[in-house]
């Protein structure tokens, strides 16, 4: 007995050692919030506050040492999301994660992003103040990797730390750009339409623009082929562990429409869920300067800002900036390819993958004129017939660097535009308002034309130079809205008005959250703080009920069940809403999968209808194609001597809805509420591993919002039992020009991506709550709410 209890004691003892180790393991892997840390390159005392939302504070007395403060703050909690966004635009993913991640490399390595950075690079001009505050936070970064602890994804991968250098910095952008693009996804999968249906089918598709009837106002051959591209590239994306960018929403409302007589901007860019989210947020002032900003991992400067004398923000341009060309090789040499002129060589790149406990991969990547031939980056396209891709990002001056410094230091509204005009790609919609009352908005990028006819929505003819682009812009035809009459701008990633009679090729997303903004803005002239607020996290859909209106004219009620009926009833009453305890979103959403599924899949096949959903095209066209009782859609080509009317496969899909719906959450219809189907989990990379999923992910929460609302909460259509929120607003910012030091945002998780931190999720009940947190300017309140971490010049 006594030797058990001896054995017993020995185990609670070494029990109780490994709790003590691990907790004081923990404590030591935790961000630093307060104290005191020696730095090497700062010249005097830099003082951080950081506020109960673990936002910086950088007080310093010149932007060198904020700069480098910023660094080193920025990476003791973001080191690992920095570490990922650095490695995917060169292809190295594969040296942490292995062959799992050799798709993703291999691909984005071909693109050519990093030889458009080093290209960058060498044009800079070192004595700048862009490239000086460059090195500055680059210098901080690398200082905590030196000294700082590593994070604790780096232990369990096993990554070796490597300084982070200004190459980086320009990947990080270049990945961000191809992120933003829609053609890849959409272009092969429309061209294989065409060539295996005809033009015919594609009408439903408004490819000349009729389907955005909400704009923008101005105030200035082998089908299966081109379908690689499509799934390829969408997977790569879907499995990125850094999520792309996607949409957004934004509004400025001039003076004479706020209630203080003051400018109020709004802003929340859509981007997909991931753990830590999008946006790191940092306060910097300096006796010069002072700017409150939300950055992206490994960047010095941040794409949203504000402070007392202007804001800026953006949203997706969606324009068309990438192109596909059929090239056709020599028939004696597959490194030749025919040009108008003759055959040239192509260029070759040799690239090499290394991958984590195998060998490395070689690749020699082929590049046309036009770009690099995307036959060698993915799987499933005939080597024989190249497809390359040109992208304005590659091909164009990248003048990034400069531009995201102009816009966070400017001057003045027209200091504010030169920054916007240096921005080739992305297309973006650049959004300012200010304390003088101006109210803007400027699409960014460098626009072009083609030859009259050519339809860029297609794969393109490569050899005879006749749909090469005849055209480039200039920056004063882009569209834009300075201080319009109308006393507001907005964008909700929706087609632009004409300039010069041309309106410009995209892949602009549905009227639906367009229309419900000027719907909302329009008629109102005394908006404060608290009301936009409101708007913004607004669930209801204007295009909705009618969609449901034209559903429900095509049933017939006399051949319907008992919850059918009661299924109709609920939505011939609803007003569009999505919160979470309605019950007609959830039948809706549906019932909209059904009508995708019965009226498209037949054509385009297993593969084809799932790229299909996730394009936004598909977004556009349900409203009209619904409308059109001739569409070619309506008839399934499976089913033999019999053409089906829109009627039969509205009834159709209407009835196996219901009957889903029956199985996934029983036979009461009202208890078929929102909640128990839409939800959330922001996920981390690490997430995915199941014993450390509760370690790192974030969530499940049941979330109120949906498709194409404000409060645009996005998931895929299908026909799981849940509608997985793969992406939604990153953050949600209300600033008044009237109360400045009080203006408001929340981000969806928090402003750690440490999981040991207090701030790695302390946001997200707030998030999903629709309230919202202060965005500090007052030093005095700052200072009596924040911990402090002074960093010291180090005594030589």
């Amino acid at each position: 007995m006594k030797i058990i209890k001896k054995i017993l004691l020995v185990l609670v003892s070494l029990i109780a050692i490994v709790i003590v180790g691990l907790v004081l393991y923990g404590f030591y892997l935790k961000p630093k919030y307060e104290g005191k840390v020696e730095l090497e390159s700062i010249h005097d005392e830099t003082t951080v506050y950081f506020d109960d939302f673990g936002v910086p504070h950088i007080y310093a007395n010149n932007s060198i040492d904020a700069m480098t403060a910023l660094g080193y703050v920025h990476a003791q909690d973001r080191l690992w999301q920095m570490e990922l966004m650095r490695r995917i635009a060169p292809g190295r993913l594969s040296e942490i994660f292995g062959k799992v991640a050799l798709n993703n490399d291999m691909f984005f390595a071909g693109l050519g992003i990093e030889e458009a950075s080093e290209k960058a690079i060498a044009g800079l001009d070192t004595n700048s103040e862009s490239y000086k505050l460059t090195v500055a936070y680059l210098d901080g970064i690398n200082q905590y990797m030196d000294e700082g602890v590593t994070p604790i994804e780096f232990q369990l991968v096993g990554v070796k730390k490597n300084k982070f250098t200004i190459k980086d910095v320009y990947n990080i952008f270049g990945y961000m750009s191809f992120s933003f693009a829609m053609a890849q996804k959409t272009d092969p999968l429309l061209t294989d339409i065409r060539d295996k249906y005809g033009m015919e089918y594609l009408k439903d598709f408004g490819l000349d623009g009729e389907l955005n009837t909400t704009i923008i106002k101005n105030a200035k051959e082998n089908p299966q082929e081109f379908l690689a591209i499509s799934k390829a590239v969408a997977a790569l994306l879907d499995n990125s562990p850094i999520p792309p960018f996607v949409g957004s929403n934004s509004w400025v409302i001039a003076p004479k429409k706020t209630k203080n007589g003051k400018v109020i901007f709004a802003n929340d860019p859509h981007i997909g869920f991931s753990q830590p989210g999008t946006w790191y947020e940092a306060h910097i002032v300096t006796p010069e300067f002072e700017l409150y900003g939300c950055y992206l991992a490994g960047t010095p400067f941040p794409l949203l800002g504000h402070n007392r004398d202007y804001a800026y923000g953006l949203t997706m341009f969606e324009n068309d900036d990438i192109d596909f060309y059929q090239e056709e090789n020599s028939p004696e040499n597959a490194n030749k390819y025919k040009t108008p002129i003759g055959f040239s060589d192509y260029i070759i790149r040799n690239k090499v993958i290394k991958v984590k406990d195998s060998t490395d991969v070689e690749m020699n990547v082929k590049v046309s004129r036009h770009g690099p031939v995307m036959n060698d980056l993915i799987v499933g396209l005939d080597n024989n017939k190249p497809v390359a891709m040109s992208w304005i990002y590659t091909q164009q001056p990248i003048h990034i660097l400069d531009a995201v410094y102009t816009l966070s230091h400017a001057e003045s509204k027209a200091d504010f535009q030169r920054g916007v005009a240096l921005i080739s790609a992305p297309g973006l919609n650049v959004m300012y308002g200010d304390a003088k009352g101006n109210v803007a908005w400027w699409a960014t990028g460098k626009l072009y034309k083609h030859n009259e006819g050519v339809d860029t929505h297609f794969i393109l003819d490569g050899p005879s130079g006749k749909d090469d682009i005849t055209e480039y812009l200039d920056f004063s035809k882009n569209p834009s809205a300075v201080n319009p009459e109308w006393k507001y701008v907005y964008s909700a990633n929706n087609q632009p008005e004409a300039i010069d009679g041309f309106l410009y090729p995209g892949y602009y997303l549905p009227e639906d959250r367009a229309k419900r903004i000027t719907q909302l803005l329009e008629p109102k002239s005394n908006w404060d703080k608290k009301s936009v607020g409101k708007m913004i996290t607004d669930n209801t859909s204007s295009v909705a009920p009618e969609v449901v209106k034209n559903l429900i004219s095509n049933l017939d009620t006399n051949s319907l069940s008992k919850n059918e009926k009661e299924a109709v009833a609920i939505l011939k009453s609803w007003k569009g809403t999505n919160n979470t305890e309605d019950v007609a979103p959830t039948i809706y959403n549906k019932l909209i999968y059904m009508y995708l599924k019965n009226t498209f899949k037949d054509e385009l096949g297993e593969e084809g209808f799932k790229q299909f959903l996730a394009t936004h095209i598909m977004k556009q066209l349900i409203a009209k194609q619904m409308a059109n009782e001739n569409s070619m859609w309506w008839d399934n080509i499976e089913s033999k001597n019999r053409k089906e009317s829109r009627s039969e496969i509205l009834s159709k899909s209407f009835k196996e809805a219901i009957a889903a719906l029956e199985i996934q959450l029983g036979e009461s219809v009202p208890a078929w509420t929102w909640s128990k189907v839409h939800v959330v989990e922001y996920e981390h990379p690490l997430g995915k591993i199941a014993m450390l999923r509760k370690i790192f992910n974030v969530g499940p929460f049941e979330v109120s919002g949906s498709n194409e609302v404000i409060n645009n909460q996005m998931f895929d259509y299908t026909n799981e039992a849940k509608y997985v929120v793969k992406g939604g607003p990153s953050s949600r910012r209300v600033i008044d020009f009237s109360d400045i030091e009080n203006s408001w945002n929340v981000l969806p998780t928090g402003q750690s991506g440490n999981p040991l931190s207090i701030h790695y999720n302390d946001q997200a009940e707030i998030y999903n709550a629709g309230n919202f947190r202060k965005m500090m300017l007052n030093k005095k309140e700052i200072i009596k709410t924040s911990t402090k971490l002074v960093f010291i010049p180090i005594k030589n």
